[in-house]
């Protein structure tokens, strides 16, 4: 049955818990598993703060659309995107004609909590970090829903809790008679 599951693509802000879930999904089906942010990083060789810092957010988003354009076609794969994958149309388009797309969704508050030590998150590098996760979260919630074929929560849930219900939810979307073989 996993054979037959489609590219399975997750979205959702910062601290929802994508890279990890998706290696772990990654894992659990037998598929080779991308994150966009740090395939960006391995290849232009700077990290997404420098790249930020010399691009700015315009010239990262560019270079956000070009891998996620090319991993989308790729047979077999889990990718994990970037918060703001969802900004741009072209990227939206991509991830709903080439999989499944999961909305990994979370609080503000477990963001907050999340994401406390993290310095490679050029977008909270300052001291309003909790106005700047709720101006992100306002304006990209509607657009990961609008995105997404599922929406499943992270919040107070082990990684591998939530690759099940993935596992589980996809599956259903592929044979809707799984529910029924239980």
């Amino acid at each position: 049955m996993q054979d037959d599951l489609p590219n399975v693509f997750l979205i959702g802000p910062m601290g929802a818990g994508k890279s990890t879930i998706g290696r772990l999904l990654a894992a659990e089906l037998h598929r080779e598993f991308f994150d966009s942010d740090h395939e960006i990083q391995a290849r232009c060789g700077a990290d997404i703060p420098w790249i930020f810092d010399v691009e700015g957010e315009a010239g990262f988003r560019e270079r956000e659309q070009q891998v996620i354009g090319e991993l989308t076609q790729y047979p077999r794969v889990v990718m994990a995107t970037g918060g703001g994958a969802v900004m741009r149309e072209a990227n939206r388009r991509a991830l709903r004609e080439r999989g499944t797309v999961i909305y990994l969704y979370t609080t503000v508050e477990q963001q907050l909590k999340r994401t406390a030590r993290d310095r490679n998150r050029p977008l909270l590098q300052r001291d309003d970090r909790e106005e700047v996760l709720r101006t992100l979260f306002t304006r990209r919630d509607p657009l990961y829903r609008a995105t997404a074929d599922l929406v499943v929560r992270t919040d107070r849930r082990g990684p591998k809790a939530v690759v099940g219900e993935i596992v589980r939810r996809v599956s259903r979307q592929v044979d809707p008679l799984m529910s029924c073989k239980a």
